[in-house]
């Protein structure tokens, strides 16, 4: 796998229709998905269109999320969609409250503006589908966000589409509920409804992401972040993660 020149704080390298961004560290990295991110939202706020933006849960993305809220954003233009969540109450546990602390209270967002995943019924299947209705009145028919921010599972999943889930077959839904994964079930986008999307950006930081990474990198398809669409998609990483 290509690595960074030594001594270098960042580079570009092509892989296969994906683009890799190398920054020094995970500061770096999640400085540079930030400033991307918002050059995407101002470049669709002068074509005159709202700029649909759907942000993955964890640990990784916390610095990106703070690095976001003091970018040159066009918020009002902005509509906040997640690409996951647990089926839990409101707390730590939720993808939801991360978003809140690190980004959504620290920016100009409408309460219309943000569309949280309705996690908290007794029919998740069928809120699953309503939460695909209230995107689409955004978007239009089909939904096309504008940017999906993916992590990468050392497992080698992305989103909540994890390894066997029935969930990675599925084609006719925009989101759905998968099985049981570390105990808690999930709704999350799926793999067609992120492939379409107009850009895809992976961050992945941490030594403990090489051997995975590698793997996305050269389009491994036995993992299912393998299975995502490249033609539009850029990952963000740290050095630690080249190392394999």
């Amino acid at each position: 796998m290509n690595q960074p020149r030594a001594g270098s704080s960042s580079s570009s390298i092509s892989t296969a229709s994906l683009q890799l961004e190398v920054a020094g560290d995970a500061a770096g990295a999640a400085r540079k998905a930030a400033a991307f991110i918002a050059e995407r939202a101002r470049s669709g706020s002068r074509q005159g269109r709202r700029f649909m933006l759907a942000l993955s849960g964890g640990n990784t993305p916390r610095r990106m999320f703070r690095e976001l809220a003091e970018q040159d954003m066009p918020w009002g233009d902005v509509h906040l969609a997640q690409v996951d969540e647990r089926l839990v109450p409101a707390g730590p546990q939720r993808n939801l409250q991360m978003l809140q602390e690190e980004l959504i209270s620290r920016v100009r967002l409408q309460p219309e503006q943000v569309h949280a995943m309705p996690v908290e019924t007794d029919d998740p299947v069928a809120a699953a589908r309503r939460y695909g209705e209230e995107l689409r009145s955004v978007s239009g028919i089909p939904l096309v966000l504008d940017l999906v921010h993916l992590g990468l599972g050392a497992d080698g999943h992305t989103a909540s589409l994890v390894p066997d889930d029935p969930v990675l077959k599925v084609q006719d839904k925009d989101f759905a509920v998968t099985g049981p994964y570390h105990g808690l079930r999930r709704m999350t986008l799926t793999l067609p409804t992120i492939s379409r999307a107009r850009c895809i950006l992976w961050l992945v930081t941490g030594a403990s992401k090489a051997a995975v990474l590698e793997r996305l990198l050269r389009g491994d398809r036995g993992i299912p972040a393998g299975r995502v669409a490249r033609g539009r998609a850029f990952v963000f990483a740290d050095r630690a993660a080249l190392r394999s």
